[in-house]
């Protein structure tokens, strides 16, 4: 979070046609990380985002918020955490409602867990953390599609959280209840570091997302129906760099649920992440 600009439109965000040939309806699935020790990031994730193990065995678990799963961990014994090149930059847990956000937020600080930013992007509020392997999570809530549809690159933008205004949503943030994520929270975007942006950019439009925000040759946010979106890519971290070598937890799979698709098929984008096109 520290690399990256504040602003976006310092670097002149754009906007893009967003009738890209995929259906409206395609969204993200499940997010596939490898991870040193299963056992320590099965509590992390209990316990700092409150996941539900949905089942585990032979090394992996796959985790959520009783729906479908969310993040299916594989153990990589002894991996190292990937930094400087392309991989996983963060991916977005997004709750239902703002006082699901601010439930969470009072639980992080009450229960002291470390978070590594707090943002504003207009379409959205934000809270950022780092899992035990240094993979990036955001958990969100989107601002009601009225407000930003249709002008994305004109709005998105990153300005402090007004804290005092999300847990205003809430009675007494010291005593309010929390064990889990809210039900119905969903895998919202996957941020992914890549080599070369333009490169990145490319493969995602002519695999059928529409371009929605562009920040020079430095990041991209590309969706499907109009959303604000999907993907993000960003070399604030990577420019330059490959995927990550073996040995280290790194992003294993990326799904993306593409309605009406026939089969499965799975992909590398420029930069090596892994994405796999899923049938809903």
């Amino acid at each position: 979070m520290t690399d990256a600009p504040r602003d976006p439109e310092e670097l002149e965000a754009t906007g893009a046609p967003v009738d890209g040939p995929l259906p409206d309806a395609t969204r993200m699935g499940t997010v596939h990380l490898g991870v040193a020790d299963l056992t320590r990031s099965v509590g992390y994730y209990q316990s700092a985002l409150g996941l539900q193990v949905h089942r585990s065995e032979g090394g992996r678990a796959a985790l959520g918020a009783g729906g479908e799963d969310l993040l299916l961990l594989t153990e990589r014994p002894g991996a190292r955490p990937a930094r400087g090149v392309s991989g996983l930059y963060h991916f977005a847990l997004l709750v239902p409602e703002r006082r699901d956000l601010a439930r969470f937020l009072a639980h992080a600080a009450r229960d002291s867990v470390p978070l590594t930013g707090l943002s504003d992007h207009y379409v959205s509020e934000a809270i950022y953390l780092r899992d035990p392997d240094e993979h990036g999570i955001e958990v969100y809530w989107d601002r009601p599609r009225s407000v930003w549809e249709g002008e994305v690159g004109e709005r998105l933008t990153t300005e402090p959280l007004d804290v005092d205004s999300l847990l205003g949503e809430l009675e007494d943030p010291r005593t309010e209840p929390w064990e889990t994520l809210a039900a119905g929270t969903v895998m919202g975007h996957v941020h992914l570091r890549v080599g070369d942006v333009p490169a990145a950019t490319e493969f995602y439009r002519e695999l059928g997302f529409a371009l929605m925000a562009q920040l020079g040759r430095q990041a991209a946010f590309l969706a499907a129906g109009g959303y604000h979106h999907h993907i993000g890519a960003n070399s604030w971290e990577s420019a330059g760099a490959g995927f990550a070598e073996e040995g280290t937890a790194t992003l294993e799979r990326m799904t993306i649920v593409v309605p009406g698709l026939e089969g499965e098929r799975s992909l590398r984008d420029p930069s090596g992440n892994p994405v796999a096109l899923t049938p809903s």
